[in-house]
Formats: structure tokens, C-alpha cells, sequence
């Protein structure tokens, strides 16, 4: 009887200890067009700290008088290696423009190629060190100075700047969450990070001032 014991209890722990590693963290936002909905990007992430996938899907779909005026599809695979980005690839249909990015850490460098708009042969750069994608999901994003656009492949510099605490409202309930701009040229994206260091939500300026939200469902 007490082997018994044993063997179910030493089989429940291999259970556990399988479910933890297999463990997957998902954000699901809802995406507004300044108060109209039009789709949603999900985020889908499993592995410990040292091995990491990441698998993204956006879809969006303007409608204007039951016409569709603007449509967005966008599909990312990111692996990472602590906070550093090992492998990358992405494709993206902009309204019939279509674009891919594929990334490849080797060694202390990291090699980026972009085909965009149907060019012939694909863009390339080249980058020392660690590199970040927008990885609003990784809070150790919030201390970059240079992040990967997932779209177009570029290497883009940024400022983050801490706005300080906010009030704002997630799936119905106020949330004290702190708040956070990233300026990079003349775009600019804000924040939003429970106590735990959760993203909660995010705010994109688009051309003409309207708003891009992300709230979660």
C-alpha cells in the first residue's frame, strides 16, 4: 500500500511538474478605433525565463457604411533566450500591402532581414548586442533605447518615458496601474502595467489624432 503511495504520489509530482513547464500566459485585447471596435490582437507566450516562444495574431477590419475600408492581418513567432531576442519571423497584409521580417541572433549580433510593398530582394541590417521587439509583454522593454519593429524590420530608436500612477478600468473594474510613452519619431504609444508588473493596456496615436486602443477582454 505505501509503495502504491509512492509511485501515485511520485506520478502526481512528474504531473505537475510537466503542467508548470508546459504552462502557457496569454493576453487577449479587444481593439478599438477610437470607441468603434474592429478586432483584436492576441498574445500567446510559454517556456521559462531561460526558453521563450512568443506567437502573435492580429485582426482588424475597418467598416465604413458596411463597406470594409481597411483591413490589417498580422502573424509574429518570437523565440527568445532571457530578454534577448534568438529568432524572429513575421508576415503582415496592411490593407494589400504585404511585408515580411525575419531576425536571426548569432553569436553577439543580430541580423535582420525585411522584404516590404513587393521589393525585389529583401532589406538587411545588422546589430550588435541583445535586441527587443516591442515586447509590451516584457516589462524589461520599458529600459530599452532601440526596439525592432515587427512590421517593417527596422531597428528604431526610442525614449521611454514613466508617467506615473493612473487610474484606468480593465474588464469592467478600476485598476491602479502605472503608466508609460514610448516616443519613437513622430509616433508615440502609452502603457499601462499592474502592480505585478502586468501589461494592462495600451493607447496609439495614429495620423490625423485618432486613437488605436487595446483593452483586455
Amino acid at each position: 500500500m505505501k509503495q502504491r503511495l509512492r509511485i501515485l504520489v511520485a506520478g502526481a509530482s512528474l504531473l505537475v511538474c510537466a503542467a508548470a513547464q508546459a504552462q502557457v500566459r496569454e493576453w487577449n485585447f479587444q481593439v478599438f478605433l477610437d470607441d468603434r471596435p474592429i478586432g483584436h490582437h492576441h498574445f500567446s507566450l510559454k517556456g521559462g525565463d531561460g526558453e521563450r516562444e512568443l506567437k502573435s495574431e492580429a485582426r482588424f477590419d475597418v467598416k465604413l457604411l458596411f463597406i470594409n475600408a481597411y483591413k490589417y492581418v498580422h502573424d509574429a513567432n518570437e523565440r527568445w533566450r532571457g530578454n534577448c531576442l534568438a529568432r524572429f519571423a513575421s508576415r503582415t497584409d496592411d490593407n494589400g500591402e504585404r511585408s515580411e521580417v525575419n531576425a536571426e541572433q548569432q553569436a553577439e549580433r543580430v541580423t535582420v532581414s525585411a522584404t516590404t510593398g513587393g521589393a525585389p530582394a529583401p532589406a538587411r541590417e545588422t546589430v550588435d548586442g541583445c535586441l527587443m521587439t516591442y515586447a509590451y509583454w516584457n516589462p524589461e522593454m520599458l529600459k530599452q533605447k532601440r526596439l525592432l519593429n515587427s512590421q517593417t524590420g527596422k531597428v528604431e530608436a526610442v525614449n521611454i518615458t514613466a508617467l506615473g500612477e493612473d487610474k484606468i478600468t480593465v474588464r469592467g473594474a478600476p485598476v491602479t496601474a502605472q503608466r508609460y510613452r514610448i516616443s519613437a519619431g513622430k509616433h508615440s504609444i502609452e502603457l499601462w502595467y499592474g502592480t505585478d508588473n502586468a501589461w494592462l493596456a495600451l493607447v496609439s496615436t495614429l495620423d490625423g489624432g485618432r486613437k488605436l486602443r487595446y483593452l483586455l477582454k
